[in-house]
């Protein structure tokens, strides 16, 4: 049973409120306690794991740090990446590869009796296996001094609000902040922290949670659903996936920064991008970005050619889409993901404008292109199998016969997506995330009401787990 919002709330407050009683040391041995909770609370047995992906980075680290043999180094970084990566293939991917190589025994006529395990995915695991193998990484690397302080290592591991959906945090930025003393808290952190848990709960409860219903019907109906209701519904999945996990990060930042942290931006208004090379420098930023880092450069990056190139994208794209789940419908959507890549890199112009320059009405039809483009990746993302995600692609692509408008679904799609839209505008022009703190006193007034009127009447629903917990 994991946190939710409402617990987790409580946490927070019971936490910020003898926080700032305490000194750094006590400070983070808070957090410490606080975080093991807050991950115990859904299943106290995998703290084990959180606890040995702690210990091993640190000691391989210190270790690392310590040496001037090379091949000491490297059989050192060889450990951290076997210990890490084989807690997250035994409990993420043994399943999904013995059942991928029991299919395909079976298509060549050998019967395999494989043994069944009903292994249970630890929640978070890929973010924070992903955030201490960085820290090795960057110490082998001699990037990152290590540290000799375990106490705020194991901080940097587990702290609650970013645990279990990220950001994925390079120790290089986050480390040193528990090893400092905190910041006193002022009143612009103070607002601008509660600004942005607030727009995460709006995003979350009234946009993803809302619009979550609708989905999960219309996915399940996928054979005998009509085109108008299947296409409506890849445009909810769409503003839902970004509400849930946008919504997600906002949280995480608002709440850090309330204990005097600065987590890295995760999102800056993807949906707005003008390509898919914008789109993935603004969405899922610290997962992206770990991929290139840590991946695609050491491939080779772009710097053997165009056919190398391409070759990077496409392996990096792949990789990326089956860490996020355990099935080929992932895989699928790494996939068209490095496609659009590949061919953009071949037909892009030779300068481009930021992704972070407002937008202009001649960028509309390329926002556009982009959005669809990623909005047709998101049927194989959020479908259960691949017949499921061909009967939406096929009941869209042949018109399906409709049983008429489908409303309901443009009642929740339609305000959402303006909804989504407001805030990603404000955001881009102001060029912060807390944008809406540079409004004018009674249009702030106007806009938080709103909110939290909003809030307040869809948080009677279901609650809805956040989508990337499954991750």
């Amino acid at each position: 049973m994991a946190f939710n919002s409402v617990q987790y709330a409580v946490l927070l407050v019971v936490v910020f409120g003898l926080y700032r009683l305490l000194r750094r040391r006590e400070q983070n041995l808070l957090l410490l306690v606080a975080s093991y909770v807050f991950y115990g609370f859904w299943d106290w047995r995998f703290l084990s794991l959180l606890w040995i992906s702690t210990l091993v980075d640190f000691a391989v680290g210190k270790r690392i740090g310590s040496s001037k043999d090379p091949l000491v180094r490297k059989r050192l970084l060889q450990v951290s990446m076997a210990v890490n990566l084989g807690i997250l293939g035994f409990f993420k991917y043994f399943g999904f590869f013995a059942d991928s190589a029991r299919e395909l025994l079976e298509t060549l006529g050998i019967q395999a009796d494989f043994v069944t395990l009903h292994i249970v995915l630890p929640v978070g695991i890929s973010f924070y296996t992903f955030q201490t193998m960085s820290y090795t990484i960057d110490v082998y690397r001699r990037e990152l001094e290590p540290t000799d302080n375990l106490l705020s290592f194991a901080v940097f591991v587990a702290f609650f609000p970013q645990l279990v959906a990220g950001p994925i945090e390079r120790a290089k930025r986050l480390l040193p902040q528990f090893l400092a003393d905190r910041p006193k808290l002022t009143g612009a952190d103070l607002s601008s922290g509660l600004l942005l848990i607030f727009i995460g709960l709006f995003k979350k409860v009234v946009i993803a949670d809302a619009l979550a219903p609708f989905v999960q019907e219309t996915f399940e109906t996928a054979g005998t659903a009509g085109w108008m209701q299947l296409l409506v519904a890849v445009y909810a999945f769409s503003l839902q996936i970004y509400g849930d996990f946008s919504g997600y990060s906002s949280i995480a930042r608002g709440s850090a920064r309330l204990f005097g942290f600065d987590l890295m931006v995760n999102f800056n208004q993807p949906y707005l991008s003008r390509n898919i090379t914008q789109f993935w420098r603004t969405w899922h930023i610290s997962l992206s970005t770990w991929l290139r880092d840590y991946l695609y450069i050491p491939l080779g990056g772009s710097r053997k050619g165009a056919v190398a190139t391409q070759r990077n994208l496409m392996v990096t794209m792949l990789l990326g889409g089956l860490w996020h789940g355990a099935a080929w419908t992932f895989v699928v959507w790494g996939g068209l993901h490095g496609l659009y890549l590949v061919i953009h890199r071949r037909f892009r112009g030779r300068s481009e404008r930021s992704e972070t320059d407002p937008p202009r009405w001649a960028d509309v039809p390329a926002v556009l292109l982009t959005f669809h483009l990623v909005a047709l990746s998101w049927v194989f993302f959020r479908a259960d199998s691949f017949a499921q995600a061909w009967d939406v692609l096929t009941g869209i692509a042949t018109a399906r016969h409709a049983d008429g408008i489908p409303y309901g679904g443009l009642v929740l799609v339609v305000p959402a997506g303006l909804a989504v839209l407001f805030v990603d505008l404000v955001q881009r022009r102001t060029r912060r995330h807390e944008g809406l703190l540079q409004l004018p006193a009674f249009a702030q007034g106007l806009v938080y009401g709103a909110f939290f009127m909003a809030i307040v009447l869809f948080s009677g629903q279901e609650v809805v787990p956040f989508l990337y917990f499954q991750f």
